[in-house]
């Protein structure tokens, strides 16, 4: 017994060396990676499905299309969105829905075309598709333009009087058209895209200017940018839509263009300023190649804030 409690004091004097500290019971979580985006695509004439990632622009997209199919990137005009035929209402422009289906449509025949201007107006509304190639996006009704069935929506302009404007924006062409002389023949050499053998005979017009049709699915969009890299953003809000509509109302009406990216990056930079000529400034620093006349801006800043006051 004696023995035993002595053992038992001598263990009490001996210091205990200290606890290991708990492990956790589960490592930190690693930062959640995000999912590889990959899009469906097809040329918009036939061909199978094919996969595309990694691209930042437009630019890089029609590259990664080129590839998939074996072409050149300068075979594609334009790409619409779930939707294989000529609808502008469906044309890819700044953002793709992470769920969309992307059409190509590549370059089919070359046609030239005499047109006497007797207006001022020629009936053309153009766009591009950012890579280089203006293209015809809306014809009015009863123009000069719709008078001549050779000439169809979704044509590229290729050349005017035999002057390529190939790499020129859809600001300059459409500038080059309203300069033509009155009176004066010229010569348009357009290229339409490829059709399937369901599109042939199909020309649209429009006189009138309905309401671009939302071309995204789920709650994200891939923003396309043409400086920097491509971004997940969440689907335009019910004012930046509705804004953005206006304002490419009248890059139309101003100008002869259509360009759903240029009237968002618009609506983008009102948000950072509090006065029209704050606006203006923040227009010449950021579009300043446009050149957009005072007027024009003034009714673009009341444009966007009738779109404020109407979604609240």
């Amino acid at each position: 017994m004696e023995s035993t409690a002595a053992s038992e004091a001598q263990e009490a004097q001996t210091p205990r060396a200290p606890a290991p500290p708990p492990s956790p019971s589960e490592p930190p979580a690693a930062p959640r990676a995000r999912p590889r985006l990959v899009f469906r695509t097809q040329l918009a004439h036939g061909s199978p499905t094919g996969k595309i990632e990694g691209f930042t622009n437009v630019r890089e997209l029609y590259a990664k299309i080129a590839e998939a199919f074996g072409i050149a990137p300068t075979e594609i005009l334009f790409c619409t969105l779930n939707s294989h035929k000529v609808d502008m209402q469906k044309l890819l422009g700044g953002q793709i829905g992470l769920e969309d289906f992307i059409f190509a449509h590549v370059r089919g025949e070359t046609k030239e075309v005499e047109v006497t201007k007797t207006e001022d107006a020629l009936g053309l509304t153009i766009t591009d598709n950012g890579a280089g190639y203006a293209f015809i996006k809306r014809i009015k009704e009863g123009s000069i333009i719709n008078r001549i069935e050779a000439v169809c929506v979704g044509d590229s302009i290729e050349a005017i009087n035999d002057h390529s404007i190939v790499g020129c924006r859809h600001y300059e062409v459409a500038k080059m058209l309203r300069e033509l002389p009155k009176s004066q023949p010229f010569t348009l050499r357009l290229v339409q895209p490829k059709r399937a053998f369901d599109m042939i005979g199909q020309r649209s017009r429009s006189s009138k200017c309905p309401v671009e049709a939302k071309v995204t699915s789920g709650r994200e969009t891939l923003r396309l940018r043409s400086g920097g890299a491509a971004t997940v953003e969440e689907v335009p809000s019910e004012f930046e839509e509705e804004a953005s509509r206006k304002v490419d109302d009248l890059l139309e009406s101003y100008m002869g263009i259509r360009d759903p990216e240029l009237a968002s990056t618009m609506v983008e930079t009102s948000k950072k300023t509090v006065s029209v000529q704050e606006f203006a400034r923040c227009l010449d620093s950021v579009l300043g190649e446009f050149a957009f006349p005072d007027e024009f801006v003034v009714e673009v800043w009341a444009a966007i804030g009738e779109a404020r006051e109407a979604c609240g």
